[in-house]
């Protein structure tokens, strides 16, 4: 159980490139490509630039059932071409949101090594600006309600290799998850690892959601170093109605997040991260 009493840890340095607050909502059929253009026009100020993708899958955390199986082949008859993901991107693209049919998200990235993390009170108030604006423009166009469902922050850190570690091996030295013991000396040490841990965030007797920590081991595209992405993910329903009720999981998500972080990574990782508490 995380002990909420003490202060969240704080890092000088932390790992982090990207995060991302996401909110899940019933499916609004009102909002088509056209209302997309429209509601470009409200965040065009901030966001010159635009970009199509395909929408993301609906994704519920689920309790006492099991687990839907991964890579299910799905067929929809369709009557008209699948409304896009639309990116809003600000001119260095340090900063976007998305918006789909039922999702609405809002990215901090790391471009280049000038841009620091801004930290979660930033991206936080940020979010909560444009998501009242999404909320006063579905009602202003009379598109729908936003009915929130479920909720999602994630953090992605990238551990680079050189401090503290040197090969994509040596997970141990990076996370107290992973502690390789042999009974012999045959096999010491692994070219690579990764690891996909779960935890259930509670809400009293009953589960909020969850906390998911994923591990890949991967290499930097502008030089090859060698990088572990260590990516964790809290998901879960909203605490109450409404905008409040999103970000009250966002609060709770982001709590467990940085004490999870702390906790399963190693002393010495912490101190090139220079933490301060």
């Amino acid at each position: 159980m995380i002990d909420v009493s003490q202060p969240l840890p704080e890092f000088e340095n932390p790992p982090v490139v990207e995060v991302a607050l996401s909110v899940q909502f019933e499916s609004l059929a009102n909002l088509r490509t056209p209302q997309l253009g429209l509601l470009w026009q409200q965040f065009r100020d901030r966001f010159p630039k635009t970009e199509e993708h395909p929408p993301l899958d609906s994704v519920f955390e689920r309790f006492g059932v099991p687990p839907t199986p991964k890579g299910v082949v799905r067929f929809q008859m369709l009557t008209a071409p699948p409304v896009p993901r639309c990116w809003f991107l600000n001119s260095e693209g340090t900063e976007l949101v998305q918006v789909q049919q039922d999702r609405f998200v809002h990215n901090w990235r790391k471009v280049g090594d000038q841009n620091t993390y801004p930290r979660y009170e930033r991206v936080r108030k940020t979010f909560e600006s444009e998501l009242t604006r999404f909320g006063e423009f579905l009602s202003r166009e009379q598109v729908g309600e936003l009915n929130p469902n479920q909720c999602e922050i994630t953090y992605v850190n990238h551990v680079a290799s050189g401090e503290g570690w040197t090969n994509h091996g040596q997970l141990a030295d990076v996370l107290t998850l992973f502690s390789p013991q042999y009974t012999d000396t045959f096999q010491p040490t692994p070219e690579d690892a990764k690891l996909s841990v779960k935890f259930v965030i509670p809400n009293g007797s009953e589960p909020l959601g969850r906390l998911h920590v994923a591990v890949e081991p991967v290499y930097r595209s502008a030089d090859d170093v060698p990088l572990f992405a260590l990516t964790l993910t809290a998901r879960g329903r909203p605490v109450a109605p409404g905008v409040a009720g999103v970000l009250g999981f966002m609060d709770t998500g982001r709590e467990w997040i940085v004490r999870t972080f702390a906790s399963i990574t190693t002393p010495k990782m912490h101190k090139i991260w220079r933490r301060t508490r």
